[in-house]
């Protein structure tokens, strides 16, 4: 996908002129930086968004001490939306009108980011690391949109594969919230059991709040799914999980994107998750402990939050390394145009996560991997890779 992606925008990047407001810097003095994320810290995805800003804020305040960038101080503003489109709206104008933030880092949400993107070309505002893996993050290629990892399409597309050639999969079914996010998942199923000669059989919506999976699970089981692909927040994922063990299905695959692929969905009391399939960008924490680099973050990060750095703020971290790169290679003349240039050159191995990290002036989705992990014993043990 990431090759056709580079071949389909390759004439349309070099057609995209930057808009006027490029050649502005808002957000830049000689003494900071302002980073700007309209996230998730109090509602169905805040597992992801409240450790995620922890771990950047950790690593801007270590970066600081320091020196800085380039002798800039950064300087992080985090705003909660809830998962919630209206107070998303606000947040993304507060922060690129009012704070005049100079990037938007880690924003979480896919209508979210969505939404956000209008404004964001506008006003020139690199959008970096959302967490958000759908699509739309980088397409159509533009040059403000810089995404992680690969997308929630072609990872369930390699998940689906992955339960054909292991597990036999035949009848291909989805539970996901009907939104931007849950539709493209819900796709990528689709498509991978059209091209896998597989049956797509069944599907069922959800709304973000809803817990009662009792209904959805029974008609599925009814339908002969084999393999379930799912799109719901994490307690919903935990909750749908225990639902299928409670009404004794045991005959049944489920998998989830890299938006299921946390570590609280693993350490879930009682083995209720044990089974359980993530395709994702990148293998889980646990997996890593033998890197020294990954060694010290955890260390500094359980010394000052008290616990183990999950999944969240595996991508934070993450996010905030590639960021501070990308600031430090765009030199001391930081502007919107400066950054962009060093954004696009980034090639590395990501220290956190191991993945391969390369950007480009067609290319603008870091990491190609994907990484097949199943719930094994309370961890996430990878089972494939793609």
């Amino acid at each position: 996908m990431k090759n056709l992606v580079k071949s389909m925008a390759f004439a349309l990047a070099m057609s995209v002129a930057l808009p006027q407001a490029f050649a502005e810097t808002q957000g830049v003095t000689d003494t900071e930086i302002l980073i700007g994320s309209n996230n998730d810290l109090s509602g169905i995805f805040a597992a992801f968004g409240a450790p995620a800003i922890a771990a950047a804020k950790q690593y801007f305040d270590q970066v600081n001490a320091a020196g800085g960038v380039h002798g800039r101080q950064l300087r992080l503003i985090a705003e909660d939306h809830a998962y919630q489109m209206p107070k998303a709206m606000q947040n993304i104008n507060k922060l690129i009108n009012s704070d005049q933030v100079f990037v938007m880092l880690l924003s979480l949400g896919t209508p979210m980011n969505i939404a956000s993107f209008p404004l964001l070309e506008r006003k020139g505002i690199a959008n970096i690391g959302p967490l958000s893996a759908a699509r739309q993050m980088v397409e159509p290629l533009e040059p403000y949109k810089f995404a992680g990892f690969s997308s929630y399409y072609d990872q369930m597309k390699a998940g689906v594969n992955y339960l054909k050639e292991n597990n036999d999969a035949k009848v291909v079914c989805a539970m996901y919230i009907p939104s931007d996010f849950g539709k493209e998942i819900q796709e990528g199923a689709k498509d991978a059991a059209a091209d896998l000669g597989l049956e797509y059989k069944s599907e069922t919506t959800h709304k973000p709040d809803e817990q009662d999976f009792v209904g959805s699970l029974t008609k599925l089981k009814d339908e002969g799914c084999d393999t379930i692909a799912t799109a719901l927040g994490i307690r919903q994922t935990i909750t749908a999980l225990a639902t299928a063990k409670k009404i004794g299905w045991d005959d049944v695959d489920f998998i989830g994107s890299s938006a299921a692929f946390h570590t609280a969905v693993a350490k879930v009391p009682g083995g209720v998750t044990e089974g359980f399939y993530a395709a994702a960008g990148w293998p889980d924490l646990g997996t890593r402990m033998d890197d020294p680099h990954v060694k010290k973050f955890v260390e500094d990060y359980q010394a000052e939050f008290g616990e183990f750095p999950g999944t969240g703020a595996l991508l934070g971290r993450s996010s905030a390394e590639g960021l501070v790169m990308a600031l430090e290679a765009a030199g001391p003349d930081l502007t919107s145009e400066s950054f962009l240039k060093a954004q696009e050159s980034l090639d590395y191995i990501d220290p956190i996560t191991g993945v391969r990290i390369d950007y480009g002036p067609t290319d603008h989705q870091g990491g190609d991997a994907i990484i097949i992990s199943r719930i094994d014993g309370g961890d996430w043990k990878v089972v494939g890779e793609q």
